[in-house]
């Protein structure tokens, strides 16, 4: 198995424990509050804990680039030459903003670090930090669209709603 292969499965491995524990999590709250008439607060923010990293976890390292928001009307108009430009555009666009962002992000989700949250008293830098995996794997996810763009690949395929 080679390491893009065993990186992809770590992924998936993490985000499926994480969306499991949110389940779980989940399960707990509903069925202490209207089980038992007990709700526990623990429940409610560790919900939202994980939520936030089901969500940021997937859009950085689990959903492919082509199942993400796409403006495809363009896109089928024009030919191969087009594409490519505007490929490398778009990624330099969006990737540039991401990496300009990584240096701030990540001194916001640090200094955050004092703060905890109200119940679990978990800082809130735990609570934020995929927010910086995402920007990172954004940069990471464009620079390997325009190689790709460069080298021709990816240009010829109509992008449908699927």
């Amino acid at each position: 198995m080679n390491l893009f292969r065993w990186l992809k499965a770590a992924a998936n491995a993490i985000g499926g424990g994480l969306f499991l524990t949110l389940f779980v999590v989940f399960v707990i709250q509903i069925t202490a509050r209207f089980g038992f008439n007990k709700p526990m607060a623990w429940t409610d923010e560790a919900a939202v804990i994980l939520y936030i990293w089901v969500i940021l976890w997937a859009a950085a390292f689990i959903v492919p680039e082509r199942e993400h928001v796409m403006f495809d009307l363009v896109w089928n108009s024009v030919g191969r030459p087009l594409r490519k430009l505007m490929r490398i555009a778009g990624n330099l666009l969006v990737g540039g903003l991401a990496l300009a962002s990584v240096p701030g992000t990540w001194d916001y989700v640090h200094f955050m670090a004092r703060e905890g949250t109200p119940v679990l008293n978990l800082p809130f830098m735990w609570v934020f930090l995929p927010f910086v995996f995402l920007m990172v794997s954004l940069t990471l996810r464009c620079a390997w669209a325009i190689w790709q763009a460069l080298h021709g690949h990816g240009l010829d395929a109509e992008l449908t709603l699927s």
